[in-house]
């Protein structure tokens, strides 16, 4: 099977949004490559994981505990233990690319990063998968092929929507100050801005359903070509085997 790269940042990567890809393509029969900004071993945003402070509604925010599961298993995977470091990673080498979210301050390194903009464009210009979820799509939308052109300009996309954003901000802020706003700007505003249309960013249902092993099939993606792009941990399970039917696909 296929050798799948995933990017994270050294810290505050969302767990499910990355541990629930790496599940599905594992159990698909690929295997999963890992690389951090330096090469030491990544973790994720622990309020996140552990659920610290957020009580009541905000609970919801927290990883459910059988992703949780997962993410324990992926981080003693010996690829995710021992990263490659971003500015190492040979992209020739892997059939596909997943770009995992979250919202922490940790994440922007790997949001502004022109090594990762680097191995996102490799990826673009020979038309292999791409898989990205919430703030990931970020990465794609800052990359640019032609100057002045997003990597997305043309593509239909989604990612974090405004009402999923802005109600995370307004729920976690007297509690959490600006834990859960990245940056000041939406993520869905600065990726319309690099668009053919902004109607080609799909904000998808206003009440989501989430995606579990045994149900998933439950979730919003958007695929345009060799994209596929979700928005919350809830989509993480059909991002993940929609990106693997794009692998079946390139494959052929």
């Amino acid at each position: 099977m296929s050798h799948i790269l995933m990017l994270l940042p050294n810290n505050d990567f969302d767990p499910t949004e990355s541990a629930v890809p790496w599940h599905v393509l594992r159990e698909a029969g690929h295997e999963v490559w890992f690389a951090s900004e330096d090469g030491t071993q990544a973790a994720c945003d622990p309020i996140t994981l552990n659920g610290s402070g957020l009580t009541g509604a905000l609970k919801t925010l927290a990883v459910r505990p059988e992703n949780r599961a997962l993410y324990t298993q992926m981080i003693n995977d010996p690829h995710f233990r021992k990263p490659m470091a971003w500015h190492n990673v040979e992209p020739e080498e892997f059939a596909g690319l997943i770009l995992p979210g979250g919202h922490a301050p940790g994440m922007r390194a790997y949001l502004e990063s022109k090594y990762v903009q680097t191995i996102c464009r490799n990826f673009f210009l020979r038309k292999a998968p791409i898989a990205s979820i919430c703030h990931g799509i970020l990465v794609l939308a800052r990359t640019q092929d032609i100057p002045n052109r997003s990597l997305l300009y043309g593509y239909k996309v989604t990612g974090l929507n405004n009402f999923q954003e802005k109600i995370a901000i307004k729920m976690t802020r007297k509690k959490m100050g600006d834990h859960y706003q990245t940056y000041p700007e939406t993520v869905q505003d600065e990726v319309m801005r690099g668009l053919a249309n902004p109607k080609d960013f799909e904000a998808g249902p206003v009440m989501p359903s989430f995606g579990t092993a045994k149900a998933p099939h439950k979730g919003f993606v958007v695929v345009d070509r060799h994209l596929v792009s979700a928005r919350w941990p809830g989509d993480a399970y059909k991002l993940a085997h929609t990106f693997c039917g794009l692998l079946s696909e390139d494959a052929g």
